[in-house]
C-alpha cells in the first residue's frame, strides 16, 4: 500500500506559481502512474493532471492546460505540480493519488491511495 503526503499549498494572489509536491512512500512507487485532483467547497472533486510511471505521459484538464505542469522524480519518490498564472477559480484542495488502471483516466473512482490534501487559496 502506497501512502502519499501532499505539501506546497499556501496563499498567493492571483497571477502567482506554486509547486504541489506528493511524496509516496513504498519502493514500488516508479511504478504506478499518477494523478492529480482537486476539491472546491461544495463542488465534487475534479481531475487535474496525469502523469505516466516515467513522466512521459501527461494529461491534463482544459482548465489548467498550458498553466499547470505535473513531473516525478522517481528517485525521490515524488510528483510534483507546477502551477503558474494562478487564478481565484482555481482555489481548492489538491490532492494526489495512484491511478488503479495505469492509463491516463479522469475518473476520480480508477485512482486510489489518496492523500490528505493540501490547501490552495489564491486571491483576486
Amino acid at each position: 500500500q502506497v501512502q502519499l503526503v501532499e505539501s506546497g499549498g499556501g496563499l498567493v494572489q492571483a497571477g502567482d506559481s506554486l509547486r504541489l509536491s506528493c511524496a509516496a512512500s513504498g519502493r514500488t512507487f516508479s511504478t504506478n502512474a499518477m494523478g492529480w485532483f482537486r476539491q472546491a467547497p461544495g463542488k465534487e472533486r475534479e481531475f487535474v493532471a496525469f502523469i505516466s510511471t516515467s513522466g512521459g505521459v501527461t494529461r491534463y484538464a482544459d482548465s489548467v492546460k498550458g498553466r499547470f505542469t505535473s513531473s516525478r522524480d522517481n528517485a525521490k519518490n515524488t510528483v510534483y505540480l507546477q502551477m503558474n498564472s494562478l487564478k481565484p477559480e482555481d482555489t481548492a484542495v489538491y490532492y494526489c493519488a495512484v491511478s488503479s488502471t495505469g492509463y491516463s483516466t479522469t475518473r476520480y473512482a480508477n485512482y486510489h491511495s489518496w492523500g490528505q490534501g493540501t490547501q490552495v487559496t489564491v486571491s483576486a
